[in-house]
């Protein structure tokens, strides 16, 4: 981000804090009793995730007593913003409230994305800045923040402890606040904040999530290189060093304000690699293995890289294997380890994981495959990056945060063709 941007960005929230959202406490705590009531109360006959072995539904008599849970939407107006309603929608515990788009402020939700113009009753979109510290007081439970990176920090220190907030950006992912300042180049401007914030991918962290006020919802290259990696380095199959990730995405994860080098003829009949040894996403990559390896630290060989299509993420991952072991054993491994799992998918046979086949998903799909070259293996990994990689991943942490069961408003199938 250009630093008159960042500049420009951090004023803006200056004068933000100072609303500072004196909320009275919301009926959170009541959610959250009521579902774990009502899931000790769930005959074991709960319908389940077919062979995944996730609960999928509350009895019917207790989604009817359910109350939902009041959200509020920081910039709505982006790819990660349309995304979030069009899973949000699709959930029956929530109730959107309130919207905020700072360019878009006073239009309906359905003219910036006509897609959802037959949706009645949305709030009107509003700046941040005029919502009243009552507004949030009253009708708030939690709140998703699609705002960009650099922006968040102020916003969700002046909320009281008792809103809950999924950050969709990445100013609360790096744990060490002196590694965020290096490769975003600003002063973090909530370091206390920071220590409480949970970084969250739910199939690796769901006791912290539950209890959690700040999740970080994980970036989208991060997620589909820890999935397979990060239960491969715990268990010791694959060696920490010289790991090689190379990968694609399309152009929605460079967001929705226009820029020349997303531009369709600057896109379209070509691939080009981009952040060459400068990638933010790696240090959180890093993060995530090094904590996977007990401490020891792990450097990884990272180059992204844009593809003509809108959305979805490719990862070709090279690893080293522990002496002794083969690419078998790390494709039983994860298959054991995500057995259960509802979203994680390991693929029979040598079928090579695609973009096309999770699009407009929130299932990820690994596979793994031997190299020719003695000792490594090499990992494919597919997500939608808009999905598993942002909006849905945040509606999955979410669930997880209110004791919702995980899959809500997260089953619907891939989109293709």
């Amino acid at each position: 981000m250009a630093s008159a941007a960042v500049t420009a960005t951090c004023i803006f929230l200056l004068a933000v804090a100072t609303h500072a959202f004196l909320l009275p406490q919301p009926a959170l705590p009541n959610i959250s009793r009521k579902l774990g009531l009502l899931q000790q109360q769930q005959d074991t006959t709960t319908s389940h995730v077919a062979r995944r072995g996730r609960s999928t539904a509350l009895s019917a008599v207790g989604l009817s007593s359910v109350p939902k849970a009041r959200v509020g939407i920081l910039g709505a107006s982006g790819y990660t913003g349309a995304e979030l309603m069009r899973i949000l929608l699709q959930h029956p515990h929530v109730n959107i409230k309130h919207m905020t788009a700072d360019r878009s402020a006073g239009l309906p939700f359905g003219e910036v994305f006509p897609q959802f113009s037959y949706v009645k009753g949305l709030p009107i979109l509003s700046k941040f800045e005029d919502m009243s510290p009552e507004m949030w007081g009253k009708e708030v439970d939690v709140i998703f923040c699609c705002l960009p990176h650099a922006t968040t920090q102020l916003v969700i220190a002046s909320l009281p402890p008792a809103v809950k907030v999924v950050d969709l950006s990445a100013d609360f992912r790096l744990a060490d606040v002196k590694v965020y300042e290096k490769w975003y180049g600003g002063e973090h401007k909530a370091p206390e904040l920071q220590k409480e914030a949970v970084y969250a991918i739910p199939e690796f962290s769901r006791d912290q999530i539950k209890q959690a006020r700040l999740v970080a919802n994980p970036g989208c290259y991060p997620t589909a290189a820890q999935l397979p990696l990060v239960p491969l380095l715990k268990a010791g199959l694959v060696l920490s060093e010289d790991i090689i990730i190379d990968a694609k995405s399309g152009t929605t994860g460079a967001g929705r304000s226009p820029k020349q080098n997303i531009l369709f003829c600057e896109v379209a009949d070509g691939i080009s690699a981009y952040g060459i040894a400068s990638h933010r996403h790696a240090p959180e990559i890093e993060q995530g293995l090094t904590e996977a390896t007990g401490g020891k630290e792990v450097l990884i060989n990272f180059t992204p890289h844009l593809m003509p299509m809108s959305r979805g993420i490719l990862e070709s991952i090279y690893v080293k294997l522990a002496p002794g072991k083969a690419a078998a054993d790390l494709k039983a491994h994860l298959q054991e380890v995500y057995e259960k799992e509802p979203f994680v998918h390991i693929l029979q046979g040598g079928k090579v994981p695609e973009t096309r086949h999770v699009r407009g998903s929130n299932n990820c799909i690994i596979n793994v495959f031997d190299d020719r070259v003695p000792g490594r293996a090499i990992i494919i990994s597919a997500i939608d990056n808009l999905v598993k990689g942002a909006s849905g991943q945040a509606v999955q942490n979410f669930n997880v945060m209110f004791g919702y069961p995980e899959t809500t408003g997260l089953l619907s199938p891939p989109m293709f063709p």
